[in-house]
């Protein structure tokens, strides 16, 4: 996809994120040299975008000039959002970027997947703190943003992404929004406004904002979504060939011994096609928020509502005994087996949120910035209307830095952090005992250098605290990671470097202490309370900058894990469901990443542009064993076309077959998508008025993400058209 450099002050590399600094406070640093996100001028608007490279996003760092440990990241603005928000989930949302995949259990439950990594090891952040959802224990569970109020996504992957925290060694995502003002509007109100619509999933979706100056130095903001949908079209069957062979066979067989009911039931579960059942969802938001800007300081806090419910689809045929294994005999007395009931989750969280950047002077530190989350989560399994599983999360996560002065040829940021989760979860099936869990880190990123040659560090000291009262466990963990990067600026408009990382993870409660049947997931899961620190040695080489007009991006990396944690499939059963198991072991993973943007026609009132994107990950055990759900080779080619008042975008994504599975996964065929879209601009004086068109899979295919537990029988959406308007006044 093309991605956009932000217009704000040149040679500036990403990420004050990787510091900690919430998105919008990056944003004040700059506001001399950009107009208000708010209200933004021509260079900030969708036409006169300058092309560059995933890899890349200009911004001004505070007290840091360059930060190439983030050689991997990627970033989406508004109009991308738009583009591609035809997923209610923030996984789905990031799939068309390298070295991104989605679990995509279902369209109310998408995460990313960077580099192969998922759960545990991938952090999902709203402006630079974490969701406070349970998103990261499990895949049916859905992430708690909703994508069509979000201003900007940046997608960090490379070692400095552990200065959030040890659960992002793989990567980690940070959703910017504008829930706490940090700037006046330009007017004295602003509104932004966003409705759209598809066919695929009778999709219909609103949302808006507004920002009011209520005096010289306040901001008020307040915002609303709503999404529904229907159950999602496909292309074809929604199982895979192989579960379609099987449920057929036993069929025939079932019909050769005379039972003619259970034969016809086989067939039909065999032959779903064209839909899949379970997959529709709702959700709504509301937020509100202040803002206090004194000079070169902002204060802010905001509160928030999250509400989605959403199907959990399941397998076709899956209550069926194979022949010659019969159904248990129901005990004496028990009613007659009756249809299971659908699976839905009821999703709620209240957030409250703080923020401040506060200015120190001219001294050896310059900011002191702050930020505190505290979310109230509460996540119910339904089976039919009868309550099944109630998982209840209260969490806080706060931060403090301090921003050193850029005056010096050193320069950085040095700051301390803590999470707290009390977690519960009550029912039949809590596979999960209630746990607490407690994490102090302290961290610091420098660089040094202003020639060719730059020196960047980057360290974190973190102890944590997992305890299962219940079952008189406490487990603690002193954890230390660090990352040093050398960059070579030689060569006009390129920079090469090379990053060595040790990183070392702490295993989450999940990991620790599942023991259950988890029916979301149709899975028994069994943890291990002896499992010891998740360790890994990464070393990432990178080159990226100009090449004529255009840009690229080029990385390569490889990770040595030890005591790698995972969850396999041990082939047994428990309660009639496959169980999983978290083991250990160590581990390996290496791949590339590559992107090119080039216009091949700039006339000034056109610009024909280019777009080549292609990742490869591969990662396997100590042994051989390849690791689960690893995305297989990826490409991406488009060609956009982009005039004053109108865009045209053509894409193709081919995904290559994945072969190399773990012991009981299986397989998935290669799959290509086609997409289209037309955007255009009615309002020469208001470039933020768009109105676009969208065709996804105009072919109709069937595609799986290798990625995801629910590929068999949840295939992606077959062909969609997708309307949408966004206003900003």
């Amino acid at each position: 996809m093309t991605m956009r450099k932000l217009s704000l002050a040149p040679s500036r590399l990403a990420l004050a994120c990787a510091l900690g600094l919430a998105a919008p406070a990056l944003a004040d640093d700059t506001a001399a040299a950009a107009p208000p996100a708010a209200d933004p001028g021509p260079e900030d608007d969708v036409h006169n975008r300058q092309t560059g490279s995933a890899g890349e996003i200009i911004v001004t760092t505070a007290g840091l000039k360059e930060l190439d440990l983030l050689a991997g990241t990627s970033v989406l603005d508004i109009a991308d959002v738009q583009r591609d928000a035809a997923s209610g989930q923030i996984g789905d949302l990031l799939a068309k970027l390298p070295g991104v995949s989605a679990t995509s259990f279902a369209p109310g439950s998408s995460r990313p997947v960077l580099r192969g990594q998922q759960g545990e090891r991938v952090r999902v952040l709203v402006d630079g703190v974490g969701t406070a959802d349970v998103s990261n224990t499990s895949v049916d569970h859905a992430t708690t943003i909703e994508p069509i109020t979000i201003e900007r996504i940046e997608v960090l992957r490379g070692p400095a992404v552990l200065l959030y925290g040890s659960q992002a060694i793989g990567g980690a995502v940070n959703v910017i929004d504008k829930r706490i003002p940090v700037r006046m509007p330009d007017h004295d109100l602003h509104l932004d406004a966003f409705a759209g619509a598809d066919s695929a999933s009778n999709l219909r979706t609103g949302a808006a904002s507004l920002d009011v100056g209520v005096g010289p130095s306040l901001v008020a903001h307040i915002d609303g979504s709503w999404r529904k949908t229907g159950d999602i079209d496909i292309g074809g069957f929604q199982l895979t060939p192989n579960l379609r062979a099987d449920l057929l066979a036993d069929a025939a067989q079932e019909e050769a011994d005379g039972e003619l009911a259970e034969a016809a039931e086989l067939r039909e579960a065999a032959n779903q096609s064209g839909t899949v059942p379970g997959t529709a969802m709702e959700s709504w938001t509301v937020n509100a928020g202040l803002g206090l800007i004194l000079g070169e300081s902002t204060f802010g806090a905001a509160i928030g509502w999250y509400d989605t419910s959403y199907g959990v689809p399941t397998r076709p045929g899956a209550g069926h005994h194979a022949h010659g294994a019969p159904a248990p005999a129901p005990a004496p007395g028990a009613p007659a087996e009756e249809e299971e009931a659908p699976v839905t989750i009821g999703l709620r969280q209240f957030r409250a949120d703080f923020k401040g950047d506060i200015a120190l002077g001219e001294g050896a530190l310059e900011r002191l910035k702050l930020r505190v989350g505290y979310s109230d989560y509460t996540h119910t399994e339904f089976e039919g209307d009868e309550v099944g599983t109630v998982f209840d999360s209260t969490s806080l996560e706060a931060r403090a830095e301090l921003v050193q002065n850029t005056g010096g040829t050193l320069r950085g940021s040095t700051g301390i952090q803590y999470q707290h989760r009390d977690f519960l979860a009550v029912g039949a099936e809590a596979y999960v005992p209630p746990n607490l869990t407690d994490q102090f880190a302290i961290f610091t990123l420098q660089e040094y250098g202003t020639g060719p040659f730059q020196i960047e560090a980057a360290a974190r000291a973190e102890f944590t605290k997992v305890k299962a009262p219940t079952l008189g466990i406490e487990n603690d963990y002193d954890t230390v990671s660090a990352a040093l990067g050398l960059v070579y600026e030689g060569v006009p408009g390129v920079r090469f470097g090379i990053n060595g990382s040790r990183a070392e993870r702490a295993p989450s409660a999940e990991e620790l202490f599942s023991n259950g049947p988890h029916i979301a997931t149709q899975a028994f899961e069994i943890g291990d309370p002896g499992l010891a620190t998740e360790r890994a040695w990464g070393l990432e080489a990178f080159a990226r900058g100009a090449i004529g007009k255009g840009t690229f991006s080029l990385t390569a990396y490889r990770q040595w894990f030890s005591d790698y944690i995972f969850l396999e499939d041990t082939g047994l059963e428990d309660d009639d469901l496959p169980v999983f198991q978290y083991l250990q072991g160590d581990a390996g993973f290496w791949g590339v990443e590559a992107e090119l943007a080039y216009p091949v026609i700039d006339t000034g009132s056109l610009r024909l542009v280019t777009d080549l994107g292609a990742s490869y990950i591969e990662a396997e055990l100590e042994d051989g064993t390849a690791i689960p759900r690893i995305p297989p080779l990826s490409f991406l080619g488009a060609l956009e076309a982009q005039t004053e008042a109108i865009d045209l975008r053509g894409e193709v994504q081919w995904f290559d077959s994945q072969n190399r599975t773990a012991p009981f996964e299986t397989a998935t065929g290669s799959f290509t998508l086609v997409n289209a879209v037309a955007a255009w601009r009615p309002l020469r004086d208001n470039r933020n008025v768009t109105v676009q068109f969208a065709a996804d899979n105009i072919f109709d295919v069937v595609g799986r993400r290798h990625a995801s537990f629910t590929k068999d029988y949840v295939p992606l959406m077959g062909r969609n058209f997708r309307a949408s308007v966004r206003l900003s006044f």
